[in-house]
């Protein structure tokens, strides 16, 4: 039974065709095509306030692409969301009426607790030791959202304004970071160890770039070190050198700079990287409707 999932974010749009499968009694969420378009919509969003006609037609005509490719795979359903610049654009709730209007696609645009908890529905799939505290971060364009778990349950959640364009765009508050900290510091038990997972397309390509294998969590301070070659690096320079698309050699580093702040703030060496995100979370949310029903 094959899904569709259209991620509209604020650095691209992602279109995830998949299906959950069954492989040694444990379920994953396999992915058949999946489809990234770079708009770039946090650039207006964080701007002027607002999408601008050009990538408001480039959006459409995105939304359009996507709608023929889950035909041709003939999904069972398809399911679109919108995050943090669509959230925050003045003309966000007229794109999303104009995509049903003229494409039969109902865009929902999502809080950030909900897009982690979408997130977070495929970690149930890793078969994680349940009672050991464990913190998803997902580093998106325009927000970092940040989720505590113990014994199981989820303990703490938060999205903050802090994303990869919000910092090129220097769109963020001075006291972000000590809103962070001062957050996860009252959220956390002093006295446990925990296990830190990172989301999203920098972390993903920042693990490839370092050649780990899967399981394999990056070290802080492996990390720490690939940011500070990469940070004096001008984007065309990092492109070269990282065989990095252009639309990724810009974010990448502000995107490990949040990675770094967070973990130091757990007081963590490591963050694993699943490889998963709202897409596949997506995917397995319609599956279980499906199966429910």
């Amino acid at each position: 039974m094959k899904f569709s999932a259209i991620d509209i974010g604020t650095n691209a749009a992602r279109l995830l065709v998949g299906e959950v499968v069954e492989e040694s009694s444990k379920s994953f969420v396999k992915k058949i095509s999946y489809t990234r378009i770079p708009l770039r919509l946090g650039d207006d969003v964080f701007s002027m306030g607002e999408v601008g006609a050009k990538k408001k037609s480039d959006l459409l005509k995105t939304m359009q692409a996507f709608r023929i490719i889950s035909d041709i795979f003939e999904v069972k359903r398809l399911r679109a969301v919108a995050t943090s610049a669509m959230r925050e654009a003045e003309n966000g709730s007229r794109i999303v009426q104009e995509i049903k209007t003229n494409l039969e696609i109902d865009v929902q645009i999502i809080s950030g607790s909900k897009e982690a908890e979408l997130i977070l529905g495929t970690f149930m799939l890793l078969g994680l030791d349940q009672g050991k505290p464990f913190a998803v971060v997902d580093v998106g364009g325009g927000s970092t959202e940040v989720n505590i778990f113990k014994g199981g349950e989820k303990l703490a959640s938060k999205s903050f304004k802090v994303g990869t364009i919000r910092l090129l765009k220097e769109k963020i508050k001075k006291e972000i970071w000590s809103d962070i900290t001062n957050w996860i510091d009252s959220s956390i038990d002093p006295n446990s160890d925990y296990l830190v997972f990172g989301t999203g397309g920098n972390i993903n390509k920042a693990h490839k770039l370092l050649g780990l294998s899967s399981e394999d969590a990056i070290g802080l301070q492996e990390m720490s070190d690939l940011y500070e070659v990469m940070r004096v690096l001008t984007p065309e320079e990092r492109m070269k050198r990282f065989q990095l698309r252009p639309d990724r050699a810009d974010v990448i580093v502000p995107a490990l700079d949040i990675y770094i702040r967070i973990l130091n703030n757990f007081r963590a060496s490591s963050i694993f990287v699943p490889r998963i995100g709202l897409s596949d979370g997506m995917i397995y949310q319609m599956f279980l409707e499906e199966n429910l029903d």
